[in-house]
């Protein structure tokens, strides 16, 4: 296995000051830094946003050249009226992406599903992707809810404890079948200023695919910090 690139302990390429404004909800502002960090290009590609909302994943992957987004969430009526009036949204309310069927494989997967676990929204993700080497998941890791209640001082985990279980999440993940590749802290905090976290996950079979071909540009990370 080879440990995800941490770049935790500095601020993402260009977000040293975001502009919130600039997507159609500030998490468009997240996946950017992400972008930017896994060095991800959706030129063309179609991508999937699980947990949309109000659309600023969704939002970022338009400005980024995606050619096509399916916008899922369990709400109703939430997504921003830019993007559903946007040709190039596919909007599916009222849906579970835990158990959503793919209208199709796509490249990319990004995730912000709340208080679902990431063991049990990733996995999920996996079966949307198509079966390319470039084809991934961005996912936000929400330390305070994967963490036990009794963790949380009102609704807030101390940086030390996010970090620690940021730190299990990621360790677990082989056995939901995907690899960290690289891992970002949040250049903006959640709500209640909670620490948060992005990485970038590949399929396992595409992972010792690279890594037979001798691809693979994250090096070796040892800790969160």
């Amino acid at each position: 296995m080879v440990p995800p690139e941490d770049h935790s302990d500095r601020p993402p390429p260009a977000t040293t000051m975001p502009d919130e404004r600039r997507f159609a909800s500030r998490g468009g502002v997240k996946l950017l830094a992400a972008l930017n960090a896994f060095h991800i290009n959706p030129i063309g590609q179609t991508a999937a946003d699980f947990g949309c909302n109000v659309g600023g994943f969704t939002d970022c992957w338009l400005e980024h050249g995606a050619e096509k987004v399916f916008a899922i969430d369990t709400a109703y009526g939430v997504l921003a009226w830019k993007l559903r009036k946007d040709p190039r949204v596919v909007v599916m309310e009222r849906t579970n992406a835990l158990h959503a069927p793919s209208p199709e494989p796509v490249t990319y997967v990004s995730i912000d599903a709340g208080w679902t676990r990431q063991a049990l929204i990733v996995p999920a993700a996996v079966k949307w992707l198509k079966n390319t080497a470039d084809a991934a998941i961005i996912t936000l890791i929400k330390p305070h809810y994967e963490s036990d209640a009794a963790r949380r001082q009102k609704g807030v985990l101390a940086p030390q404890q996010a970090e620690e279980i940021c730190r299990q999440v990621v360790e677990s993940m082989r056995s939901w079948g995907v690899v960290c590749r690289a891992l970002i802290r949040s250049p903006i905090a959640g709500q209640k200023g909670n620490v948060e976290y992005l990485a970038h996950l590949t399929p396992m079979a595409a992972a010792a695919a690279t890594a037979l071909n001798g691809g693979g540009d994250h090096p070796q990370a040892a800790s969160l910090r």
